[in-house]
């Protein structure tokens, strides 16, 4: 009887022992080790511990936080709106004269409008690249335009840029080296030399306000035509719409020598006349420079004399 009980006590024992062993989890398994070893078989038994079934996460690279270059930022000549003129009705003119005049940037007054920093050209230039400004050709049409500053015929921006650039002769040649013909191709535009501007203008007393004042119409850079490889006179390149480029021109500010705190944009300069400049030529019956009838010096003296005589119909007026 004892001997049957503790049979059946050794067999209960064998299945709870049986059943736990099929309620275990099987072991992961690790990965497999390698061996490292060099070109002579040394360290062949040495065994790598580095597990290559992880692989290491680049880190994402931070943003540049450009630190501010200066105590303060220039922001309000960025959102800088141009002062419209006032209306003016026909029947209020009661005096008016155009007048062609040129700035010299070689001045001493004007010499900011060419500083490096800074440049007028690079402004005009930049904005008729972008389509924001429109040139106009300066060529006269006898037609049209005579004069060639009536905006009558609107440029491309590749048109602009030649125009501002010498043209050289490119010569053409064949397979074996023999010339057959050449062409015309535009050189590269230097800044630095541009050096005057032209500016066409009206002087107008409008008697609602009493006030006799000047309004640009149009700004162009003077170049210098080569004829025949021999340098000409100064002529415009294109013209600009003053109106048009007031609002590009007072959010671009303009160097000054004294301070860097002026806030004073190109359209200040041309506002509050910052420059200076001589007179070329004034609107006549024979449509006439001064040059054509005065010569040398003289060419200065006849430009204050139409200064003065500007200046002196207005001082008339308060007389009495």
């Amino acid at each position: 009887m004892k001997k049957r009980i503790l049979v059946i006590v050794l067999c209960l024992a064998c299945v709870t022992a049986f059943a736990q062993k099929k309620k275990k989890k099987p072991a992961a398994k690790q990965p497999a080790k390698t061996q490292v070893s060099n070109n002579n078989g040394a360290g062949a038994n040495r065994p790598f511990t580095g597990d290559t079934t992880k692989k290491t996460a680049a880190a994402p690279s931070k943003l540049f936080d450009r630190p501010l270059d200066g105590y303060y930022k220039k922001a309000n000549i960025l959102s800088a709106k141009v002062t419209p003129y006032p209306n003016l009705r026909e029947s209020d003119v009661a005096f008016a004269k155009r007048v062609w005049r040129e700035i010299d940037t070689r001045d001493k007054m004007n010499q900011y409008l060419a500083s490096p920093k800074l440049r007028l050209i690079d402004v005009l230039m930049n904005a008729v690249a972008a389509g924001e400004l429109t040139a106009y050709d300066a060529t006269p049409d006898p037609k049209n335009d005579p004069n060639g500053d009536g905006f009558s015929k609107p440029l491309k921006p590749a048109e602009a840029k030649n125009k501002m650039a010498d043209s050289v002769i490119v010569d053409k040649f064949d397979k074996n080296g023999d010339k057959v013909g050449s062409s015309l191709k535009a050189g590269e535009f230097n800044p630095d030399s541009v050096v005057k501007f032209r500016i066409k203008e009206d002087w107008i007393f409008d008697r609602q306000r009493s006030v006799f004042e000047p309004r640009i119409v149009g700004i162009a850079p003077l170049v210098k035509v080569k004829i025949g490889g021999v340098e000409g006179d100064y002529q415009p390149a294109f013209w600009i719409y003053f109106p048009e480029a007031r609002p590009l021109l007072a959010t671009k500010e303009a160097v000054s020598r004294n301070s860097d705190a002026t806030g004073l944009s190109f359209d200040d300069v041309f506002m509050k006349r910052i420059f200076t400049s001589y007179i070329v030529k004034v609107s006549n019956d024979k449509d006439e420079r001064i040059k054509d009838y005065a010569q040398g010096i003289d060419k200065l003296y006849e430009a204050e004399r139409v200064k003065k005589q500007l200046m002196d119909w207005e001082l008339n007026l308060w007389q009495y």
